[in-house]
């Protein structure tokens, strides 16, 4: 019998209001959804549909003005800000347009990044960074610096950063938006099989429709209001 995946991201309800001079804009009303663990998704819509609001809840980085979002088997609604930036370092890998990469460091040393603020030795600090570059096709590159590389490159360097904590989802923000028609191939094809062969949950936002063909699920929205998923019909779109 097949055992069923738990939810690795759930909203009950969740509505997101924010005040605009005397005006109240609803950027999520009433959206309840769940994602399945281990499962690739994306959340799309016109711009202003609520997109970047869902994706800033699921990390904690903003809070609804109602209802409940948990990620895993954990509640962060009721967080404070000192619990949420913890949980958020254990628990999220974060990718996004714009690679946010420090130009003086390496490759090396930007995925390595994150480790610093953990208790992880040095040598398995190196053992994890060199794993993650390994995984996103970087081995060779790990000296480079980010001016010594292409545009799909430090896109892989930032997913290399995001998965190097081991996070229990990755959430990427326009991961292809700043990319040419190749290198956005190559990096919804990265995240595929980064979900396929280490069972990483990923949750993107995208304007890229050809993100449809690789992810298993694509949740609508539109002006704040969930209007539906739709299942791949290729089994998760893996060209």
């Amino acid at each position: 019998m097949k055992i069923k995946e738990m939810d690795a991201v759930s909203l009950q309800h969740v509505t997101r209001k924010y005040k605009r001079d005397n005006f109240e804009v609803r950027a999520l009303d009433d959206v309840t959804l769940t994602i399945s663990e281990h499962s690739f998704v994306a959340i799309m819509g016109p711009s202003g549909s609520g997109k970047t609001t869902m994706l800033n809840l699921i990390t904690g980085v903003d809070h609804p003005t109602s209802g409940q979002v948990s990620v895993g088997n954990e509640e962060i609604t009721g967080m404070n800000e000192n619990e949420l930036s913890d949980w958020r370092a254990r628990h999220i890998g974060l990718v996004f347009q714009f690679y946010n990469l420090i130009p003086v460091l390496t490759a090396f040393e930007n995925v390595e990044l994150p480790l610093l603020l953990t208790d992880l030795p040095e040598a398995d600090r190196k053992t994890h960074v060199e794993a993650a570059l390994e995984a996103v096709g970087l081995a060779d590159r790990m000296k480079h610096y980010p001016r010594q590389l292409s545009g799909g490159q430090e896109q892989r360097v930032v997913i290399a950063r995001a998965i190097v904590t081991d996070p229990t989802i990755v959430v990427a923000d326009e991961p292809t938006g700043d990319l040419d028609a190749k290198s956005a191939e190559e990096i919804l094809t990265l995240l595929a099989e980064l979900n396929q062969r280490h069972k990483k949950t990923i949750v993107m936002v995208t304007h890229d429709s050809r993100a449809e063909r690789f992810v298993d699920t694509t949740f609508r929205l539109d002006k704040g209001v969930f209007v539906g998923a739709e299942n791949s019909l290729v089994g998760g779109g893996r060209p």
